[in-house]
């Protein structure tokens, strides 16, 4: 930098300065501030040959004024007159100006960028780098649009200036950051990736910045940038500290290049070179080694930087997580920073031992430290260690230790900060319901941390011990007993008596025997705390009320009396005044058995992820560093009873007519929209695919996944694809052999995907038979947000592949690759034709030859409803011919598939066979109940699955209605008899009751009118 001049001293501005600093008062400061303004004004319109000196000074003078917060609404002209100075202060003044005031949207802007490219193009370093850092300040659409293509130029040249090329490459990372469509690096890729050989250590320190960010964005472009990045670094690291003198800091050479290098190497997969690859693990080894050596400072500085590149070398190695032995080795490394006297130290080795803990190389290393992490979550005196101690006992956890666990942060949790405790509620709540062996030691835990921290114990949490309980036969009884012996308690906390109250409402029939715990007691009790309870809770308790009457009719009068107090039935809250006075009616009106029938155990709940899990997801974050709970559930054996996360609604809890709809308040999280994966797929190449199937097929070749894809054969709008991350949407629409696809990419995190890259592909001889246009999509999708991208689609021959569909993109540094099946088949160019029942026959036989006729016979995976078989025969795209075939029991359809080539006409027959069809066909009289009850049983035992099946009775006049077993079974004549099925007398006539078998460890709930 050229040296400043002694008449460059600008004495005005000092005077100024000075005079500002001796105000004594706002109003003196502002009275200056306006003097000052009006003489530089004057000077501005007045003097037309003022000298670059003069303007200097005043445009410094109002630069000045302008960081004291004041306006400045002149000048400007003045700073651009500047730019065309031959003089370094005078144009640094006038860049400085432009930079801190012009806006991006000024009029001003060419003529800046005109004076930009006159010292863009006059090759003097000094002006260029000004030039240059008055890009990267300003950063505009505008400047990217005129200098996106010079600048790459001016940083590969090989008469560049090493100072200019630093510059150039942080000014192209501005540029790039703000305006990435603008920059793009194409023929200039391999020279800027070659700036890393560059023997100018500040030029390989400034490139690498840019390389890292256009590597997350564009990975392919760059990936030669590894083996380069990695020779780099061992250089480096073979260095020693006298090598490289200018950039060792501290003893510890180059530690910023360093630690850029490690984090770039992480935007890629291990490198597949050998050779590339052994000398990277060298590395590795090396900086490990060197962690272990004495320090050659006991200055602060010294050990920051050489911790600096150990962290980020260890954070290379989890990320690769293919190399044991360094993992072991990092997680060695972290156990001895855990008793660190220094915080910073203590808080980063548990927040990578957090992510090492998931790593099955590691896993057992990580627990050796458990003592220390358990000592550092009790003795820490920053919350934000005690936090990560947290995190990092929760990802460690496993079947051997679970139970030290859940206890020592359930100890923790009487003393743990407000702001941690809701998050540590969830941890328990998880660790006992996916490590228990001992559905006691699980209720225990529940209800204990219930106690404990009950205003931190969310709704999730207290459904999810009611699911499990329910879907738990063993542990009813346990839980009833101990929830009531909690109840006892002087202080006990509103969710321990909403979980008392719906428990005792469901399971108090299995503690009645002992005098303790009679129903008189057990409603006294959960009464007790009524007048305790908010709103919600009190309702969930009347809902218990009636369930007592059906429990236990030697209560009703009492409870009768409680519903119909004037503090229940004239209650100021509409819900509570309504559940009394509908609970007093119910229990007065009804018989025992409509009251019986009414207010029926709940039923087992579905099996999905528990909402627990999710909320701590979401609650933490995506980027969080906790250990993968699904593949630790497949790991220890999955859920601990396969129940759902259904809200136990007080509302639900009040009949078992609703039992089988899940509440409201139940799927809190939106995961009901997850999408099931079926069952098998169809041969490969098979036109006639099994499109009466509910569920998708499995995936049946590696690396591509077409869950779903069959789904899709009969609709066009729905989900094709979810997972933790991603959610893809599809909308589509055909007419004759054109179409047009809508596909929705849905960001389900909160983080950034960058690089999100689409690619549709049509293999073999898709190529030739289907023609695919794609629209481009967003690069960048933000978290929660969405972008669309459209497809145009020609059928120019039939096909019988489907395209594919690569989806690319960066999600917290890791690349996401995965590859879709593209639900375009040919019944999507199908037009439906009307013909008579002549035409359609005569056709059929003109289409004799093998070539024109296929046939498939399979078993229908569903039962066989009229209505649900002709929605779907519509949503091929054919026409269904009604009074066509002489069998009123077949379904017959024609259509024309358009094709760009040809039109071809198709005719379509299904002929279901009743006899072999899921289900048993039965003739009986409406008195052979006991014939009926066999018939049902041996028909269900002889299924695979009981919740599929179609189930046919039929007698001689009229004929019973036909209905399908899922939960309940409900069957009822249409003249009016009733049949009846109980546990002890299979014949009665006029009572309604509820019969329960057992089939493969499958429970079956059978309601019979």
């Amino acid at each position: 930098m050229p040296a400043v001049s002694k008449g460059d001293g600008m004495r005005g501005l000092a005077v100024f300065i000075s005079d500002i600093r001796n105000c004594k008062s706002k109003e003196a400061e502002i009275k200056r501030i306006n003097k000052e303004l009006a003489n530089i004004r004057s000077k501005f319109k007045g003097d037309k040959a003022l000298d670059g000196y003069s303007k200097k000074k005043y445009v410094c003078k109002l630069l000045f004024i302008f960081l004291l917060g004041h306006d400045i609404d002149f000048g400007h002209m003045e700073a651009v007159n500047l730019l065309s100075s031959n003089k370094y202060t005078e144009k640094q003044i006038g860049y400085l100006f432009i930079s801190v005031l012009v806006n991006s949207n000024s009029e001003l802007i060419r003529l800046i960028n005109n004076a930009i490219k006159n010292d863009l193009s006059s090759r003097n370093p000094t002006f260029m780098c000004l030039a240059l850092h008055c890009i990267a300040n300003v950063g505009s659409r505008e400047m990217a649009e005129a200098f996106a293509g010079e600048i790459p130029r001016i940083l590969v040249a090989g008469d560049t200036m090493d100072s200019v090329k630093q510059s150039a490459a942080l000014c192209l990372l501005r540029l790039y950051k703000t305006s990435p469509d603008l920059v793009l690096m194409g023929e200039w890729t391999s020279r800027v990736v070659h700036l890393l050989n560059d023997q100018h250590m500040g030029v390989v320190t400034a490139a690498i910045s840019l390389i890292t960010c256009l590597s997350s964005k564009n990975p392919d472009e760059f990936k030669t940038c590894v083996s380069l990045a990695v020779s780099r670094l061992s250089r480096i690291v073979s260095s020693a500290s006298t090598d490289l003198q200018d950039y060792t800091y501290y003893f510890v050479p180059a530690p910023w290049l360093s630690c850029k290098l490690l984090r770039l190497l992480q935007c890629y997969p291990p490198p597949e070179d050998g050779a590339v690859k052994g000398r990277l693990v060298e590395c590795l080894e090396t900086i490990l080694n060197k962690a272990q050596e004495p320090p050659k400072s006991k200055k602060v500085q010294h050990s920051n930087a050489k911790n600096a590149i150990l962290f980020e070398a260890i954070s290379l190695i989890i990320h690769y997580d293919s190399e044991p032995n360094l993992l072991v080795r990092a997680c060695n490394q972290l156990g001895q920073f855990l008793q660190h006297r220094e915080t910073n130290l203590r808080y980063l080795a548990l927040e990578s031992m957090c992510t090492l803990a998931s790593s099955e190389f590691s896993h057992e290393a990580v627990k050796t430290h458990i003592e220390t992490v358990i000592n550092a979550l009790k003795t820490e005196r920053d919350v934000s260690v005690r936090q990560r101690a947290a995190d990092l006992l929760y990802a460690m956890c496993d079947r051997s230790n679970a139970k030290q666990i859940v206890a020592e942060m359930l100890s923790y949790l009487e003393t743990a900060d407000y702001s941690i405790r809701e998050e540590m509620v969830l941890k328990v709540a998880i660790l006992a319901e996916k490590y228990a062996v001992d559905y006691s030691w699980y209720v225990d835990t529940i209800l204990n941390l219930i106690r404990i921290a009950g205003d931190y114990v969310s709704e999730e949490v207290w459904y999810r011990v009611i699911q499990i309980v329910i879907n738990r036969d063993d542990v009813q009884g346990y839980a009833a007993k101990t929830v009531f012996e909690a109840l006892q308690a002087p202080a006990c906390h509103e969710n321990m008596v909403k979980v008392g109250g719906y428990i005792l409402g469901e399971f108090g029939n299995l503690i009645a025997g002992d005098p303790r715990s009679s129903p008189l007691v057990q409603f006294n009790l959960l009464h007790s705390k009524f007048h305790l309870c908010s709103v919600p809770t009190r309702a969930l308790l009347l809902s218990a009320y009636i369930k007592f009457i059906n429990l236990f009719p030697e209560t009703k009068a009492t409870i009768q009396e409680v519903l119909r107090s004037d503090s229940q039935i004239r209650n100021s809250d509409v819900e509570l005044q309504q559940r009394a006075v509908e609970y007093l009616k119910l229990s007065s009106i009804a018989s025992t058995d409509v009251l019986a029938t009414v207010l029926e155990e709940m039923p087992p709940f579905p099996e999905r992820e528990s909402s627990i899990l999710a909320k701590l997801k979401k609650k933490k974050g995506p980027g969080a560093p906790t250990v993968s709970d699904t593949e630790e559930g497949k790991r220890e054996g999955g859920e601990l009873n396969g129940g759902g996360d259904r809200g136990p609604d007080s509302s639900a809890m009040g009949g078992g007519s609703n039992a089988s709809t899940p509440s409201p308040s139940a799927d809190l999280l939106g995961l009901r929209s997850s999408v099931p994966i079926g069952s098998a797929a169809p041969s490969a190449g098979s036109l006639l695919v099994d499109v009466f199937s509910e569920a998708g097929p499995a995936a049946t070749s590696a690396g591509v996944n077409d869950d779903g894809f069959l789904r899709f054969v009969c609709k066009n709008n729905g989900v094709l694809f979810e997972n933790q991350l991603l959610q893809i949407g599809i909308k589509s629409e055909y007419r004759q052999n054109l179409g047009r696809m809508y596909l929705f990419y849905g960001n389900k995190t909160s983080v950034q995907f960058a690089g999100f890259t689409t690619t549709v592909s049509c293999p073999g001889d898709l190529q030739s038979e289907l023609n695919v246009q794609t629209k481009p999509v967003e690069p960048l999708v933000e978290g929660g947000a969405q972008v669309q991208q459209v497809l145009n689609i020609e059928c120019i021959n039939d096909f019988s592949e489907a395209p594919l569909l690569n989806i690319k993109f960066r999600y917290g540094g890791a690349l996401q690759n995965l590859t879709l099946k593209l639900p375009v088949t040919i019944n999507k160019f199908f037009q439906p034709t009307e013909m008579a029942s002549n035409d359609f026959f005569q056709r059929w036989k003109q289409l004799s030859q093998p070539q024109q006729e296929a046939q498939k016979i399979f078993k229908a995976a569903n039962g066989m409803d009229t209505e649900v078989l002709k929605a779907k025969l519509l949503g091929l795209g054919c026409a269904l011919l009604e009074n066509v075939d002489p069998n009123p029991e077949n379904y017959v359809c024609a259509g024309v598939i358009q094709t760009k080539g040809q039109q071809v006409g198709c005719l379509l027959r299904l002929e279901p066979n009743a006899q072999a069809q899921p289900g048993v066909v039965v003739s009986v009289s409406p008195l052979s109940v006991w014939s009926v009850c066999l018939s049902l049983l041996a028909c269900l035992a002889t299924k695979s699955c009981l919740g599929y099946r179609t189930c046919c009775f039929r007698a001689p006049t009229p004929p019973l209605c036909q209905t399908y077993c899922t939960q309940d079974i409900q069957i009822q004549s249409l003249s009016g008899s009733l049949f009846c099925l109980t546990k002890c007398c299979l014949g009665c006539q006029s009572t309604r009751s509820v019969a329960t078998f057992y089939f493969s460890d499958k429970k079956l709930k059978i309601t019979v009118f």
